[in-house]
């Protein structure tokens, strides 16, 4: 397992690398396809460049000299026996453009206040701080695929943090069945450290996210996913889940958004179901 885990750090810190050494051929203009329309870029792109409210990530960089900044708010209900409660936020991931088609983003720490009828199981603090790579590989007129490294750094408190270095790397790809209906398909492999209270003991894990879009009307976005782990924590199995929530588009620059999730099996996330809201902005 420790073999895998420093695999996976290799990969990561390899991805600065290659994004500098590759971005040039891989973006090179191609004449025959000059006609198609990068799907990452228009008036609305905001709504396809986002990685909230879903679990899942958006195959589109951040565009160059551009930011995404990413903020929201979760209320959900704990599994348990003491009828808890708990709120999440900010959320806030902060997104830089690249050149290639790159990106470098932050996952600032999340404050969870988590309250119980059985008092023992009131918590609140820090989650951990997470640092991550981006590439997309390419587009045509249908499909859009990427690459990505993330690495979970040692910080949060003992309860919602991560006692060690985690890192993930994933695979990301979109495909238009119309002009209006979007598939999304993201899987990932990855080494993770349980929280200091939880004994921070490591454990691998694959992650799998399907995700639909349908879009209306240019601005308003519906959306559903299913996503899951086939560990959840080093003591826990599988642990999957289903969202679904709506996007609407005030102006170019700012989105906001509601959802709703729900457990479907396992202890992903330790909730029932949960009600976020949210917005994204871009720079």
């Amino acid at each position: 397992m420790e073999r895998v885990f420093l695999s996976l750090l290799a990969v990561f810190c390899m991805f600065p690398i290659v994004f500098l050494l590759g971005w040039r051929a891989a973006y090179a203009e191609d004449p025959a396809h000059v006609e198609i329309q990068n799907p990452c870029v228009g008036p609305s792109a905001l709504l396809s460049l986002l990685d909230r409210p879903t679990f899942s990530d958006s195959a589109c960089s951040a565009p160059l000299g551009h930011a995404v900044l990413e903020l929201g708010f979760m209320h959900a209900n704990v599994r348990g026996d003491g009828d808890g409660t708990a709120d999440n936020y900010p959320e806030a991931e902060l997104r830089f453009g690249l050149p290639g088609a790159n990106e470098f983003k932050v996952l600032a720490s999340n404050y969870t206040s988590q309250r119980s009828s059985i008092p023992e199981e009131d918590s609140s603090g820090l989650s951990a701080t997470s640092i991550g790579f981006k590439r997309e590989l390419g587009y045509t007129d249908k499909w859009l695929g990427a690459v990505e490294a993330v690495l979970t750094l040692p910080s949060g408190n003992d309860v919602f943090g991560s006692r060690g270095l985690g890192a993930m790397f994933s695979g990301i790809a979109a495909y238009s069945l119309t002009e209006q209906i979007g598939l999304s398909l993201q899987l990932g492999v990855g080494s993770q450290t349980d929280p200091v209270s939880a004994g921070g003991r490591r454990f691998t894990t694959f992650t799998q996210f399907l995700t639909a879009t349908w879009d209306p009307m240019e601005r308003l976005q519906f959306y559903g996913e299913v996503f899951g782990q086939t560990k959840t924590a080093s003591d826990e199995g599988a642990g999957y889940n289903f969202d679904g929530g709506v996007q609407y588009l005030i102006v170019r620059w700012w989105e906001v958004d509601l959802e709703e999730g729900v457990r479907l099996a396992g202890n992903l996330g330790g909730f029932t179901h949960y009600y976020g809201a949210g917005m994204g902005f871009l720079f």
